[in-house]
């Protein structure tokens, strides 16, 4: 049989309020609850961002503690409380949407009441005795949702955006030992989807492995710019409610804490209103979606067939492709990857319209700013890892066709070009096209070549190098 639940009464300005007597959350977040049932997803569903709240709560507790604002015993508890969150503990507290209006302030006082109930714990207090210690008088002490939040939502990024870099760099591992399995793999290469010259697989593969490598890199020049953030700053930039040398104290605390290099703002006052490191984020995200998707969409035309199609590859088979057709197998994971790239282009319209929203001192939209990143990051993230363990991995090369092709290739007649010259290259061509016959046949019927002299040409070295001209 169930217990009944049993309540607290919590009051604010716009009255009491019954709160659960088991929640960590008090009478802010219940209304704020209320006030947004919009995603149906909590706050809980960035696990990131809870942490980056335990990490800042605890800074400006030391911050506060060091600068006469906090007493020694609240100051621990707090600490103690902040430490239990970034260990994972009552992540599950945290009920507000992820989106809500106020510039995420229903976030912050989801954090100061769960911070203040797990101090009271540490005290030897029950839940809501803010007599004791209070959400806001201590938890939130110098700080405003202004300074705290956006902070916040940097760090979480940064964690995330780390994830996101080891999945990458896995993901480019695996495409570069494909390109090293395949390196003597020659195959035709195609531009307009029309045939074009030779090439290895394993060039083919390599590309993918460098787009990767370019996009970490431009992934680790959006993370640096958001190391700079404002806390300190309170409300609009000017620091008011905090004590002289705050600023500085709290953020390097915060650097040392966390372990993660965030710096202080140069100038408060814009850092409070401006979203641009946001943007810039997402962006890359979008180049990284882009060019994910590119790859993928080039995977799917490799593979497809299996014999009706391309079919220079082999993708793994993963799942059963169809409820009517049997045995037939379709490219699931490269289409998830697209289905992702589609999301993160659409959460970075987002963040550009909700940046461009912000007015005057302080932009209200950071929260569908935050959700649309954090999302962006995430499904990236979780993106790569199956596409290399699900898909690379497993890929294999078609080698009987691939050979075939090029042996019957018209393209091969480019490689002749530097050695018989155009006229007679484009004569092999004409005949070729025109009999159906492989170029070393008709080389060798022309009497321009033998079979043999053609043969000694389809090597990677001299098909997919450039010329090297004797001296």
């Amino acid at each position: 049989m169930a217990q009944p639940v049993t309540y607290r009464v919590e009051h604010d300005f716009l009255g009491d309020k019954q709160i659960p007597a088991a929640a960590y959350w008090g009478v802010h977040t219940a209304r704020a609850v209320e006030n947004f049932p919009i995603s149906g997803t909590p706050v809980s569903a960035m696990p990131e961002l809870i942490r980056a709240f335990g990490f800042v709560k605890k800074a400006a507790a030391t911050a506060n503690l060091q600068l006469g604002v906090l007493e020694q015993r609240k100051a621990d508890a707090i600490s103690r409380a902040c430490e239990q969150l970034v260990e994972g503990r009552c992540h599950d507290q945290f009920v507000v949407d992820v989106i809500q209006g106020g510039a995420g302030t229903s976030t912050n006082m989801n954090a100061n009441e769960v911070i203040a109930n797990l101090a009271l714990e540490v005290l030897g207090h029950e839940k809501g005795r803010y007599d004791v210690l209070h959400p806001n008088d201590d938890v939130n002490a110098s700080q405003s949702t202004n300074d705290v939040y956006p902070t916040a939502v940097r760090l979480a990024l940064w964690m995330g955006i780390d994830r996101l870099l080891a999945a990458m760099a896995q993901l480019r591992g695996g495409f570069a030992a494909k390109a090293e399995e395949f390196r003597n793999v020659l195959k035709i290469g195609r531009t307009q989807l029309q045939d074009a010259v030779p090439m290895t697989l394993g060039q083919e593969f390599s590309t993918y492995a460098v787009m990767i490598e370019e996009d970490e890199a431009r992934l680790r020049e959006a993370r640096a710019l958001i190391q700079e953030v404002n806390l300190g700053a309170t409300a609009i930039g000017t620091g008011i409610n905090a004590p002289h040398g705050y600023a500085e104290l709290a953020c390097k605390l915060l650097a040392g804490q966390s372990g993660i290099p965030v710096v202080k703002a140069h100038n408060l006052v814009e850092a409070t209103q401006d979203t641009g490191a946001f943007v810039q984020l997402s962006g890359v995200l979008k180049r990284v979606a882009t060019k994910l998707s590119k790859t993928c969409n080039d995977l799917r035309l490799l593979s497809s067939g299996p014999q009706a199609g391309f079919g220079d590859i082999r993708l793994p088979p993963r799942q059963a492709g169809s409820s009517i057709m049997p045995g037939k197998v379709n490219p699931v994971i490269p289409e998830v990857m697209n289905q992702v790239a589609f999301e993160v282009i659409g959460n970075d319209v987002t963040v550009t319209m909700a940046s461009e929203a912000g007015q005057l001192q302080l932009n209200a939209f950071e929260p569908i700013m935050g959700w649309s990143l954090f999302k962006s990051i995430n499904h990236l993230t979780n993106a790569c890892i199956t596409l290399n363990e699900n898909c690379v991995k497993g890929i294999e090369a078609n080698h009987e066709l691939l050979a075939r092709r090029v042996r019957e290739s018209i393209t091969l007649v480019t490689a002749l070009n530097p050695i018989i010259g155009y006229e007679k290259a484009a004569l092999i061509a004409k005949t070729a096209i025109a009999t159906g016959r492989p170029v070393d046949e008709v080389a060798q019927g022309l009497g321009i070549m033998t079979r043999e002299q053609v043969e000694a040409l389809l090597v990677p070295e001299k098909l997919t190098q450039p010329v090297r001209l004797q001296e």
